[in-house]
């Protein structure tokens, strides 16, 4: 988090919390008990001015609002800027839900074409159908790229001519399983399809390979078999770094998590900037402020990548720590001199 924030010059630190839980056995009573407790726990540590909360893999806005309200509730007044991903109702930012899917998609947009990608002609699989996968899979449907594979944890489906992606979405959301059920009518259309597992589809060959579930789904163990010209990290950390090592050495350019997925922590940003000054922003102004802040990024981690001739991973970190550098050569030699006594 610290390299991501760097990279997208935010103005936030880095670190990861959480519970190890299976939060889909929980009631929902049980669910905000666990998630009011968490606060009590850390409530010395955060704030809107030491560590602001963010959402992550299994929270959504309910369970940052209880977080929210929860420490309010201890510091005896409504703080709504220690949390992001909050309802709109309670001070939650339009599109935040949708900003990591949105970022990647921004990202994506503006590489394809040095990477000489045309939308019509280039086909991509999605490992992962949640808010980030299911979002960036009908972004890049409608601009014209053919999906052509998703995936969720129970398994996926293919089909080589296209997936009509809006429809496995609504079904999604009403059955909870991704299947090519697709609705009658002139709006959808019946598609010959492939069930496959989460495996087969991380090894289909496309032009676009993006894994938006968890973490180490591309390991030492799988990397040989990935057949994709070009891996866009969606998730945290999804190709481990023996993959990487491997998958270079195969020609296949990595874009890095840091990089690709940061739109989510940026619309956090815009929504505590929101919170703070109390001026609420619309859809269109979210959008225009995050593809802005992603286009500028990503076009500068690409030349650092160009220019050093080294791989847009290793572009993205040395873009992150020459600002991390300058932060901390800024604050002046204090912490040096007081630890070097003589």
């Amino acid at each position: 988090m610290t390299f991501k924030c760097a990279a997208l010059n935010l103005p936030f630190g880095g670190g990861k919390g959480g519970i190890t839980v299976d939060p889909k056995s929980l009631s929902r009573m049980e669910l905000e008990r666990l998630s009011r407790g968490y606060i009590d726990a850390i409530a010395d540590f955060i704030g809107p001015d030491i560590d602001i909360l963010a959402p992550d893999v299994y929270t959504n806005p309910m369970i940052m609002g209880w977080m929210m309200d929860q420490y309010s509730i201890i510091q005896r007044r409504i703080i709504r800027s220690v949390v992001t991903g909050k309802p709109l109702a309670i001070g939650g930012s339009i599109g935040r839900d949708t900003a990591t899917g949105k970022g990647a998609f921004f990202v994506i947009e503006a590489l394809c074409p040095k990477l000489g990608l045309i939308p019509e002609q280039t086909t991509v699989a999605v490992q992962g159908f949640g808010n980030a996968g299911a979002v960036v899979a009908e972004l890049l449907a409608t601009a014209g790229y053919k999906v052509v594979a998703v995936s969720d944890s129970q398994g996926g489906i293919y089909a080589a001519q296209g997936l009509d992606i809006a429809s496995i979405r609504q079904h999604k959301e009403a059955s909870r399983a991704i299947k090519a059920v697709y609705c009658e009518g002139s709006v959808c259309n019946i598609i010959e399809h492939q069930i496959i597992t989460n495996d087969q589809l991380l090894t289909l060959e496309v032009d676009l390979l993006l894994p938006a579930a968890l973490e180490n789904q591309i390991t030492a163990t799988n990397a040989e078999q990935i057949q994709a010209k070009y891996i866009f990290e969606v998730a945290n950390g999804p190709v481990s770094s023996a993959a990487d090592a491997i998958l270079e050495a195969k020609g296949i350019t990595v874009f890095p998590d840091i990089l690709v997925n940061a739109g989510g922590v940026t619309v956090s940003y815009f929504e505590w900037v929101q919170n703070r000054s109390g001026q609420y922003w619309t859809e269109a102004q979210v959008d225009q402020q995050l593809q802005q802040t992603m286009l500028k990024e990503t076009e500068t981690i690409w030349h650092i990548a160009q220019t050093k001739n080294i791989s847009v991973r290793t572009a993205a970190y040395v873009h992150a720590l020459n600002r991390i550098g300058e932060a901390i050569t800024a604050k002046g030699s204090r912490d040096y001199y007081t630890n070097h006594r003589t």
